[in-house]
């Protein structure tokens, strides 16, 4: 027996479908994705907290849901929209359907449902505040319009860490890996794993400790995570990142890339559409080089308001937006891509080998 649902965009629009997952309603911004695997790892990023997401492929939960491959604690995303899910996935290490994973913590599917066609209104009209659910259409149309907007919440304070904590079995303090603080504005395992893998100490603080009690743990290198929303709204973050830039080896990836830039003077604007995906060309000014990247953000550094020791140094290919930044003066590289992607393109790791680099020659 199926349940129809609906997914009701803020313009009018209005998609039919088939529920799936819980039976609930969710509301958000509606954002699509273009990477063709990775469901489970883009339903527990953060940086979706908020947002209704779209996968462009047209098949999910082919294998299932396993013990592994989550990027954080819980579902981070309000909704997913698919084109077809597979209520049956062949994998060894499947412990649940997608259905079931949903529905376990109460994040609410449709399928059955045209996402070409809501990609290209996407695409064409920008991204905006949506609802899905077995509400009536005119009912959730009246609500998602009376809903405050994405840009206008802070969604990091909702997803970051409650209290610090320290990562691995390889990295504990004492041992003689260099000691790194991840920042959590929203941070993904892959991070923590990457520097683990590196034989790192490592120890996530939640997004609001102050600059002073991050140096107070006598970080070799801090890290500025990725994470949700409009880095506009997070004076408090930019704040601890003016103060921390000089005094220690620093990286931001995504979030952390815009805050640091704004800390710097620089400025941020809003994507029409956002880069979303494991498939963005980037290059790499000093070498040439063109790298394919897994993405996921909404906002991007303004390339003319970069100023002083700052400087760009990676583009995106497809839109010329700001891609990577270092300083002059100070021990600091900033990636809005990511590094840690998995799945997606691996090369891009070398990244935590540039910084960890940068801390060995601090």
């Amino acid at each position: 027996m199926t349940t129809p649902s609906y997914l009701v965009l803020q313009d009018g629009s209005v998609f039919s479908g088939q529920a799936f997952g819980a039976s609930a309603n969710a509301y958000g911004e509606v954002v699509f994705s273009t990477s063709m695997t990775g469901y489970q790892e883009m339903l527990t990023d953060p940086s979706f907290a908020g947002q209704i997401v779209v996968l462009t492929y047209p098949l999910a939960g082919n294998y299932g849901i396993n013990a592994q491959d989550v990027e954080s604690a819980r579902i981070q995303v309000a909704g997913l929209v698919v084109r077809e899910h597979c209520p049956t996935p062949s994998h060894g290490s499947s412990v649940s359907t997608l259905h079931e994973y949903l529905a376990s913590q109460g994040v609410p599917g449709i399928w059955d449902v045209d996402t070409r066609a809501i990609t290209r209104r996407l695409r064409t009209e920008g991204v905006m505040m949506g609802s899905l659910g077995t509400s009536e259409p005119e009912e959730a149309l009246s609500k998602v319009r009376g809903m405050p907007l994405y840009d206008d919440t802070d969604f990091v304070a909702g997803v970051t860490t409650g209290e610090s904590y320290q990562w691995g079995e390889t990295g504990q303090l004492g041992e003689a890996g260099p000691h790194i603080v991840v920042t959590d504005c929203g941070l993904k395992y892959n991070i923590l794993r990457n520097l683990e893998k590196r034989g790192c100490q490592v120890t996530a603080v939640p997004s609001t400790t102050s600059a002073d009690d991050i140096l107070a743990l006598n970080p070799a290198g801090v890290i500025v995570s990725p994470g949700p929303g409009d880095p506009a709204l997070l004076d408090y973050a930019v704040d601890g990142c003016r103060k921390l830039v000089g005094r220690v080896p620093i990286m931001g990836i995504c979030l952390g890339h815009q805050l640091l830039a704004r800390a710097l003077g620089a400025s941020t604007f809003k994507l029409k559409f956002g880069h979303r995906g494991a498939n963005h060309p980037v290059q790499d000014l000093a070498t040439g080089r063109v790298y394919i990247t897994a993405q996921n953000h909404g906002y991007a550094v303004d390339a003319d308001s970069v100023k002083g020791g700052l400087q760009v140094t990676q583009v995106n290919i497809n839109d010329g937006t700001v891609e990577g930044l270092s300083h002059r003066d100070y021990p600091l590289l900033t990636i809005q891509y990511h590094s840690e992607a998995s799945p997606g393109p691996l090369d891009n790791e070398y990244m935590f080998d540039r910084f960890l680099e940068m801390v060995t020659r601090a």
